[in-house]
C-alpha cells in the first residue's frame, strides 16, 4: 500500500491516474492546482507525489523545489510534455526524483512508481508480509491465506498491508485513516471500524482469536499469530 498524491490539472487524465492506481492497490488523492498541491505536502504524508510540470498556481519545479527547502524528502515523479533535455534536467535539479513525459502508457507509470517507492528501504516491493497463517506480495499485489488466495477489495488491501508493516503497533482509527485513507475522503472512525469487521471475516481463521486485535480506548493493533 502506498498513499500518492497527483498534482495535475488535467482532470481527464488525472480521473484516468486515479482509476489506475486504485486497480493496481495504491491511495491515490488528486489536487488540480500547485498550490493545493503545496499545501497537501505541507500537511499530510505521502509515499509518491506525481507532480505536473505546467499548472495553475506554482509550476512542478517551483513546488519541487519549496518542498526541498523546506526539508521534505517524498520521491517526486515528475509529468512534463517538454522533450528537450534541458527542460527535463531543471526538474530534476529542482528536486524530482524521476520524470515521465506525456504521453505515457500507465503500466510504465507503475514501474517508476515501484522503482522510486523501492528506494531508501530494502526492495521493499519484493518483501513478503507474513502473519501467522496470512502473507502478502505487494510486487504481485496477492494475498494467501494458509496457502490459498482470497481476494481483497482496493481498500481492505490497503488496511492489510498498512497493519501486516507495523505488527503489535496500535494504532488509533484516526492514525489509520490518515495512511489508508485520502485526505479529502469523508471517511470516519465508523468507517475504519466496518473495514477491519470486513477483513476479519476474509483473514480470520475459523475457531482462532482474531488477528486484527481492537485495543480498548486506543484503536486496533494486528497481533501475528504464535
Amino acid at each position: 500500500m502506498a498513499k500518492i498524491l497527483i498534482v495535475e490539472d488535467d482532470k481527464q487524465l488525472s480521473g484516468l491516474i486515479v482509476d489506475w492506481l486504485t486497480g493496481e492497490k495504491y491511495v491515490p488523492e488528486p489536487v488540480y492546482e500547485g498550490t493545493d498541491g503545496l499545501e497537501r505536502l505541507k500537511f499530510y504524508k505521502y509515499d509518491v507525489v506525481i507532480l505536473d510540470w505546467e499548472l495553475p498556481g506554482l509550476s512542478g519545479p517551483e513546488i519541487c523545489q519549496q518542498f526541498r527547502h523546506d526539508g521534505g524528502k517524498t520521491p517526486i515523479l515528475m509529468l512534463t510534455g517538454k522533450k528537450e533535455i534541458e527542460d527535463k534536467t531543471t526538474g530534476l535539479d529542482a528536486g524530482a526524483d524521476d520524470y515521465l513525459t506525456k504521453p505515457f502508457h500507465m503500466m510504465e507509470l507503475s514501474a517508476r512508481l515501484r522503482a522510486l517507492l523501492r528506494r531508501g528501504s530494502v526492495d521493499v516491493s519484493r518483501t513478503i508480509l507474513t502473519a501467522g497463517h496470512i502473507s502478502l506480495d505487494p510486487a504481485s499485489r496477492k494475498v494467501l491465506s494458509s496457502g490459498k488466495e482470497i481476494s481483497l477489495q482496493p481498500r481492505e488491501y490497503s488496511l492489510l498491508e498498512f497493519l501486516l508493516r507495523h505488527p503489535n503497533q496500535p494504532f488509533s482509527a484516526e492514525a489509520i485513516l490518515d495512511r489508508v485513507w485520502s485526505s479529502e475522503s469523508d471517511a470516519s472512525p465508523d468507517t475504519v471500524r466496518l473495514q477491519i469487521m470486513r477483513l476479519r471475516n476474509k483473514i480470520d481463521a475459523e475457531g482462532k482469536e482474531s488477528m486484527v486485535r481492537t485495543i480498548h480506548r486506543v484503536g486496533y493493533m494486528l497481533v501475528p499469530e504464535v
